[in-house]
This record gives C-alpha cells, structure tokens and sequence, in this order.
C-alpha cells in the first residue's frame, strides 16, 4: 500500500501560523486609538521624530506577529512598550561607535553642544509662559509646521486670528528677559 502524499508547503510569504488575519480588525483599532501615545512613548526614548516612527512600526510589528499569542487585551500596551524598550536598546547596541584611546590629539575641536540644549531649555520656557492660545498657536505654526489655516481650522477659529495671535505671541518672544539674554 502506497504512503499518502505529504501535504503541499505552504508559500514562502505566507504569513506565521500564529499570525492575525490579514487585516485583523482588533489590531487594526489598537493602532488607530493607541499610536499617538506610543509615538510619544518612542519619541521619548529616541529624541528624534524619525527614529520614534521606526521604533513604533517595529514594535508594532513584532506585535501584530504574536498578535494571537496575546490572551490578555489589556495588556497589549506593555507588550509592545517592552517590545520598544527593546528594539531601541538594540538599535543604540548595533550605532554604538567603538572608541579607541590615541596618542593623537584631533585636529579639529570638540563642538559643546550644551549651548544650543541651554538656548532649547529657554525657548520652551518662554513658550510655556504664553497663554494658552498663543502657545497653541506658536507650536501648530512652527513646530508642527501647520498652516494658518489648518491652525485655523484645528482651533476653532479664523484665519485672521491666528495671524494676529501668532504676531502677538512671536512680538511676546522677542522681548522676554530669558531669550534676551542669550
């Protein structure tokens, strides 16, 4: 009597066995109503906008690869925090530059950035002594890079508005005693 045939193999881009459906909606609504707070989460840890967007699609990732492994739903936001924490102590291992002890001197000075922290530190601090419309106003425009009328828009308010609030807040800025002095 002849062997039954082995079964077919499976495609070589199939998804793992444990992996969601394709397009999981459960998954799917974690990361709609919890991806701000995890981009805050890897902003944190990376200090740079670009690398907490990787670190948050890794970690996402590495999640929605164990997504069915998961019992416990409410505990879905540690897991991928840890998965974060992780990735990120990995990546800062791979950048690490070793260090060599020389002889040499280099030839070009070491350049002290703890001016440019120390100006940063004022910057915010006179932000945050802006009333809350102009603060709001000052980070949309030049930190989030919004238009006025996007700003107008996310607001509540006219565009007429938000251009003589953010006049006001920017003439604000240029007098206050902490940026001065600098």
């Amino acid at each position: 009597m002849p062997s039954p045939a082995p079964p077919p193999a499976p495609p070589q881009d199939a998804p793992p066995q444990d992996a969601p459906e394709a397009g999981d909606p459960a998954f799917r609504e974690y990361v709609t109503s919890r991806s701000g707070s995890l981009l805050r989460m890897a902003y944190l840890l990376t200090r740079n906008r670009a690398d907490a967007e990787d670190l948050v699609q890794a970690a996402l990732a590495k999640t929605y690869q164990a997504w069915n492994r998961i019992e416990d739903r409410g505990a879905v936001d540690g897991y991928v925090r840890r998965a974060m924490v992780n990735t990120h102590i990995s990546w800062w291992r791979r950048r690490r530059v070793e260090e060599y002890p020389t002889d040499d001197i280099p030839d070009q000075p070491v350049v002290d950035h703890a001016s440019d922290s120390e100006v940063q530190d004022a910057v915010r601090r006179a932000i945050e002594r802006l009333p809350q419309r102009m603060r709001a106003a000052v980070v949309l425009r030049y930190y989030e890079d919004m238009s006025e009328a996007e700003i107008a828009n996310v607001l509540g308010v006219s565009l007429g508005t938000v251009k003589s609030t953010v006049s006001r807040a920017v003439a604000k800025l240029r007098i206050d005693a902490d940026l001065l002095e600098g």
